[in-house]
């Protein structure tokens, strides 16, 4: 810690006589002064430890619910967490987007992954055993010990020095089982491991074969636990490039129907289609929307990294709302045990408030309005949570605790600046980047991008037919003529006008031979569902007018 302010120093001098308003002034100063690491982080982990775990000591909220959060899940990376039957390239894709093999790693048709992975990035290559794993008081693992050493024993840790693992944690869960080897028991709980860190995950990604489609009832019971997080599931139908062109659209029919009748929502997560390894493809007559697909999907976790912020601070919502319900759940039950009955049949008085505690939910809602339906816990699981407790030595309801849970945000601010954080992958380019051909769309506005030859002059025939017959002025169509011709693409005349200023170099209001192929050319990949650019990308200017001055639509 820096040198603190001589006026500081003074103050607590001058009032050392008086030890509690001394510790006051302390806390003030230092808050104003010697103020540390202000990022969003910390912001968060502030708010947490002043206004949601003291709301969660006070009513035994992590007895019932979770446990509290520590400075590892508020530091810890965003992680993507990959399930599937077994051979459906999760392991392969993991690979491909970390571009080497990690500790541990098996690849084959058969079950292989036969357990959970975790793969982070650090700069000696390892691999960590379950139970070091989560004794490592560095990584925010640790709460795993309560499913066991069974399962332990089928946990473990690659570290890999790899660029995307410095951004981001990767999760391989063993292959999902179907047919006669789903009857072989597993010696742990494996939909509440897999919920566990499902909870934690930033995207969860569900691959299918385009090959075998069948949904076991191992596979129908994980995505039972799956739809709950939804909003972060991506579906993928992995090697599409085995079958022909019409199979894949069949087959992704097929996999739509099986997860709508799996998935109740009202909107089926959308379902990637492709080969995601760094294998030739078998059949390439897909391989433009193979691309378009994969570099969407990898987009998205790529962005992770930043949205993560906005992830953390809603989990921190989501959880002080379930801390205030719970907080009135256990108020409620101590005020509904009558003081003669903490001594006199305790026990039966308790047991008949367990049996109808649906009713005391609902008489807790109609009391407070304010309470969200979907924020009350599982009744059967609380019922099970609560037999053999006290109610008598719960708390009663602290409005203070409520107050400050609810007013989460207050002085807060949400939209100050978040670090961005730099991504690197060989495997997943930036947007921007040029450097090669074959990273950038070649659709739309950047098609010829990479081309010697002006883009327009592949498709300015029909446009000079057009041309020739038009009205002209000293060489140059006229703008009635013009307008006539362009209100032919039904396109909105405000649209129409963006590409008069675009395809108009000289801004002299006419339009010459190549002005008006460039016109047309721009009608055509609108009409394809390509967007305008706000100005004339380099490669789109005519080559007459390249070393002239541009008009910029406005």
């Amino acid at each position: 810690m820096g040198v603190l302010p001589h006026c500081y120093v003074r103050c607590c001098k001058a009032l050392n006589k008086n030890p509690n308003f001394t510790k006051i002034i302390h806390r003030s100063f230092y808050k104003n002064f010697a103020k540390g690491d202000d990022t969003f982080i910390s912001r968060l982990k502030h708010v947490y430890n002043t206004k949601v775990l003291p709301l969660e000591k006070q009513y035994l909220f992590h007895e019932f619910h979770l446990p509290p959060l520590t400075d590892q899940d508020f530091d810890a990376k965003p992680m993507v967490l990959f399930v599937g039957q077994y051979s459906t390239g999760k392991t392969s894709m993991i690979r491909y987007l970390i571009e080497k093999d990690y500790p541990g790693i098996r690849i084959g048709p058969e079950p292989t992954t036969d357990k959970f992975m975790v793969i982070m990035g650090g700069d000696n290559e390892q691999s960590i055993p379950g139970n070091a794993l989560v004794a490592d008081p560095s990584k925010n693992f640790s709460d795993l010990s309560r499913f066991g050493n069974k399962f332990l024993k089928k946990l473990s840790c690659g570290i890999v020095n790899t660029p995307l693992l410095k951004s981001i944690t990767f999760v391989d869960t063993p292959g999902i089982l179907s047919g006669e080897k789903q009857r072989a028991q597993r010696e742990y709980n494996f939909n509440e491991t897999l919920n566990w860190f499902a909870e934690r995950s930033d995207m969860i990604v569900l691959t299918f074969d385009a090959n075998k489609l069948d949904i076991s009832d191992e596979l129908k019971a994980a995505i039972d636990v799956l739809k709950n997080h939804d909003s972060k599931l991506r579906i993928i139908l992995n090697k599409a490039d085995t079958i022909d062109a019409r199979s894949v659209l069949r087959v992704h029919g097929a996999l739509m129907w099986a997860l709508g009748k799996t998935i109740h929502c009202p909107e089926v997560p959308r379902v990637y289609i492709g080969s995601f390894w760094d294998q030739p493809y078998k059949n390439d007559v897909n391989r433009i929307i193979f691309n378009e697909e994969e570099n969407d999907l990898f987009q998205d976790m790529k962005s992770l990294p930043h949205n993560s912020f906005i992830s953390k601070l809603d989990h921190i919502g989501k959880r002080a709302n379930t801390a205030i319900v719970h907080a009135y759940i256990m108020s409620e039950l101590k005020s509904r045990v009558p003081l003669l009955s903490r001594i006199i049949n305790k026990s039966n008085c308790q047991n008949e408030l367990i049996n109808n505690l649906e009713n005391v939910f609902a008489e807790i809602q109609d009391k407070n309005k304010n309470l969200s339906v979907g924020d009350f816990p599982d009744v059967e699981n609380m019922k099970v949570l609560l037999k053999g407790r006290d109610f008598s030595s719960f708390n009663t309801l602290d409005k203070k605790l409520i107050n400050r849970a609810t007013n989460l945000m207050d002085g807060f601010n949400i939209e100050m600046t978040m670090n961005e954080v730099e991504v690197q992958s060989n495997v997943i380019p930036s947007i921007n980047d040029s450097s090669t051909p074959f990273n950038l769309k070649t659709k739309g506005i950047d098609e010829g991008k990479f081309d010697q030859r002006w883009i327009v002059d592949y498709y300015r025939e029909p446009f000079d037919n057009i041309f020739n017959n038009l009205e002209k002025n000293d060489g140059k169509v006229v703008r009635t003529a013009a307008k006539e011709e362009f209100l032919k693409s039904k396109l909105p005349n405000s649209v129409l006008s963006k590409i008069w200023k675009l395809a108009d170099q000289d801004g002299d209001g006419l339009l010459d031979s190549d002005e008006f192929a460039l016109a047309m050319y721009l009608i055509k990949i609108k009409l394809e569902d390509s967007e305008l650019p706000d100005s004339l990308p380099e490669h789109l200017i005519p080559p007459s007018n390249r070393n002239k001055p541009i008009n910029i639509a406005s």
